[in-house]
């Protein structure tokens, strides 16, 4: 005689079943927001590219106005300020970002550039010497405002002039003058030596939609679960 099969859910594990699956769902709906809202800056993005470069100026200028903008400055480097960003790999090879505070107009405020990518020494604890143009300069790159989101192993993260990551805040901290609340990527070449081949921002656009995928997974997975798990309760009573 066929053995036959009946669902009786319980209310304790129906609730927690619910409570995980609409958890999950909309853990999975904001990823899929988030995906959406960076595929429509990369649209941004691709209508910016096309614009003509903004001219930077000693007015002080908000980061939303610049962010993701390809932007000119004319100044003079301040070499005494620089900045090595570490662990910087380029080919397979070990070295840093160098950021330098550009002097605007007549030097009341600075910008501070990225003006590329430059090899580690074999001997870490001596710095690379830098080619410095004296006077005044144009730089035309892409503005940027450095992320917060990075892991720092160190207990201290600044040795001198070699930082392990780059914020605006905490290089206010070791400066006394103004900053623009952005970082140029230099892009046009200077004879310098540094290696300037900057990658596209990463909007971490199909990342959003794999984590979306996986939330989606686990609520079927938890219905799925909840229903064989009930069946077969229910099949054993019989």
């Amino acid at each position: 005689m066929p053995r036959r099969y009946r669902f009786q859910p319980r209310l304790v594990t129906t609730i927690a079943a619910a409570a995980g699956i609409a958890l999950t769902l909309a853990l999975a709906s904001w990823q899929l927001n988030r995906a959406h809202e960076k595929e429509g800056r990369a649209a941004r993005l691709e209508i910016l590219a096309k614009d003509p470069p903004l001219a930077m100026t000693a007015a002080e200028a908000r980061a939303e106005d610049l962010e993701w903008r390809r932007v000119t400055a004319r100044g003079r480097f301040e070499a005494g300020h620089v900045v090595f960003v570490d662990n910087r790999i380029r080919r397979g090879v070990a070295g840093y970002h160098v950021v330098m505070p550009l002097a605007l107009g007549d030097g009341g405020r600075y910008v501070l550039v990225n003006r590329g990518w430059i090899a580690a020494n074999p001997e870490r604890s001596v710095l690379p010497a830098l080619k410095t143009p004296e006077g005044a300069v144009e730089i035309t790159g892409l503005a940027i405002v450095p992320g917060k989101r990075f892991l720092e192993l160190a207990p201290q993260v600044t040795y001198g002039k070699v930082w392990q990551n780059l914020t605006l805040e905490r290089y206010r901290q070791a400066v006394k003058f103004p900053l623009q609340p952005v970082v140029i990527q230099q892009e046009n070449p200077l004879d310098d030596g540094l290696e300037r081949e900057w990658e596209r921002p990463d909007l971490g656009v199909d990342k959003h939609y794999g984590y979306a995928f996986q939330w989606l997974a686990l609520a079927l997975t938890i219905l799925a679960f909840y229903l064989v798990t009930h069946v077969r309760r229910a099949a054993e009573q019989a």
